[in-house]
């Protein structure tokens, strides 16, 4: 049986997943944890071979995160399960070390499919997604298109800056220098097209940033 760790900070997410994955006698739950802390403690404790993981919970930094725990953690196979917009984060997950992305509206199959092919080795992405991401039709002027242009750190800024985080707190977060943080921003500002802080964080709300 594949262990597994959930790390969410909702408690029906934690038990949903874990009544669906026990329905299917393979998999065996040895942790189901809230916060960053408490998912590192887990993590070096038990060696799960997937960790089915919220990007948003408490302490734990997006990106970055996931970064250093597939770092880490080499050999436990990432599963991101998420309510950010799939278009927005799927492909961003993949590239920062994830095995596959489950947007949390997936269906039960849905869902089970995916933790099974993520556990006998592969990737799941769903495949509309991956096919509108290789459209060359996409208007690179439309908001969709400017998004896809974000690299995965001016992703996890803007979500810090829709958050009210200010320059200091996200060079802290994310291990940067301050002066970095304003260069990221001023990318943002001219990537997205907008003039002002308080445009770019409207025009990251639009898309759930919070």
């Amino acid at each position: 049986m594949k262990k597994v760790v959930i790390a969410d900070h909702h408690p029906i997410t934690k038990k949903g997943a874990e009544v669906l994955l026990n329905s299917t006698n393979e998999y065996s739950i040895v942790g189901k944890v809230s916060r960053g802390s408490e998912l590192l403690k887990c993590l070096e404790k038990d060696r799960p071979d997937i960790l089915i993981l919220e990007l948003d919970i408490p302490e734990i930094n997006g990106f970055h995160a996931l970064r250093s725990i597939r770092e880490e953690f080499p050999r436990t196979r990432i599963a991101i399960f998420s309510s950010h917009p799939e278009e927005i984060y799927a492909l961003r997950s993949i590239k920062s070390g994830a095995a596959g992305y489950i947007p949390k509206t997936s269906s039960e199959s849905i869902f089970l499919q995916a933790i099974k092919l993520i556990a006998a080795g592969g990737i799941f992405l769903n495949e509309e997604l991956t096919a509108a991401f290789n459209n060359k039709s996409i208007n690179d002027n439309s908001i969709m298109g400017r998004y896809k242009k974000l690299s995965a750190r001016e992703i996890e800024v803007l979500n810090l800056l829709s958050n009210g985080k200010r320059n200091k707190d996200i060079a802290s977060l994310l291990e940067i220098n301050e002066k970095t943080v304003s260069t990221y921003k001023t990318r943002l500002l001219k990537k997205l097209k907008v003039t002002s802080l308080a445009e770019l964080i409207n025009q990251a709300r639009m898309f759930q940033f919070n």
